[in-house]
């Protein structure tokens, strides 16, 4: 049987490849997908994530609209890049997406599918946490309906990617736009995997994986991924960051698990400056396991196979 998967994103170039790769997941039945207004604007990135289904057939997949806009905000020019996503030729084309406003809050829809669900869910978050935990705190009684939760975030025994006033750079922008819900979800001891900059460190987007999937250009997802990947090459300055997989790396770790090296873990949240939202290890925190480790070789091979139709 499928693994029922409820995703939920926050609508940046990583998030919407994320998303195509779940949709060519043969395992994986995708029940929902909810969207945060954190590394986008809600309205563009939802259409993005309508147009991605549309692509693929699977526009029966339900949309929920994220309406809570977190604590510290992503730089405005990393949120605008869906305008760019809605233009690409293989996606500018298609039927108009339906009303943003028109979409359940995506807390709703996170509870009307846990609810409605026939066996656990698991839920793959590439973006905050915030949407699911203010669907658990509505109804706490859902925990018992999730089989795991798989989360890029975290920085545990590397540097944070985090650059800003009043931070000392220990965090991941994840758990940095809302360090409350990300302590909260932990406080829970839900079955909680995190992919970290611990491992997604060993996975940038590197020219040589781009000319190899260019040479793939006559496949139709290998086309479209390229140019996303290409979109990322200025987002951000190459001598502030190096763009990394994050993202995808996290959601491949639904089809091949055991190419990740997995580290079981007390650990906690900061929520105050000058370190709100850094993820520390604490023999009195919370369990949790995290990645430290992944086949590099298979994961960028793994893509390329994904993405050859």
């Amino acid at each position: 049987m499928p693994k029922l998967l409820l995703m939920d994103h926050d609508g940046a170039i990583d998030d919407l490849l994320s998303q195509l790769l779940v949709l060519t997941m043969p395992d994986v039945e995708l029940i929902g997908i909810t969207v945060t207004p954190a590394d986008c604007y809600i309205e563009p990135a939802l259409e993005s994530a309508y147009k991605l289904l549309q692509l693929m057939g699977q526009e029966q997949v339900p949309l929920g609209r994220g309406d809570y806009y977190g604590i510290n905000a992503f730089p405005s020019e990393w949120r605008a890049r869906p305008e760019i996503i809605n233009a690409l030729p293989l996606l500018i084309n298609l039927p108009k997406s339906p009303d943003p406003y028109g979409y359940l809050s995506a807390p709703d829809l996170i509870i009307e599918k846990l609810t409605a669900a026939t066996e656990k869910v698991t839920i793959l978050m590439t973006g905050p946490c915030s949407n699911l935990v203010m669907a658990l705190e509505k109804a706490p009684e859902l925990k018992a309906n999730i089989a795991e939760i798989v989360w890029m975030a975290g920085a545990f025994r590397v540097t944070g990617n985090v650059q800003t006033f009043q931070h000392d750079g220990t965090a991941e922008w994840n758990v940095f736009w809302d360090p409350v819900s990300s302590q909260k979800l932990f406080s829970y001891e839900l079955p909680l995997t995190l992919i970290p900059l611990d491992v997604t460190n060993h996975v940038p987007v590197t020219k040589q994986f781009l000319s190899t999937l260019a040479s793939q250009i006559d496949h139709k997802l290998s086309n479209l991924t390229g140019q996303f990947w290409a979109l990322t090459l200025d987002t951000i300055p190459s001598y502030h960051y190096t763009y990394f997989m994050w993202d995808i790396l996290a959601t491949s770790y639904l089809a091949m698990p055991e190419q990740f090296t997995i580290e079981t873990a007390k650990a906690n949240v900061s929520t105050r400056p000058p370190n709100a939202g850094q993820t520390y290890l604490d023999e009195n925190g919370y369990s949790v396991l995290f990645a430290t480790d992944v086949n590099v070789a298979y994961f960028y091979e793994y893509l390329l196979t994904q993405f050859r139709q």
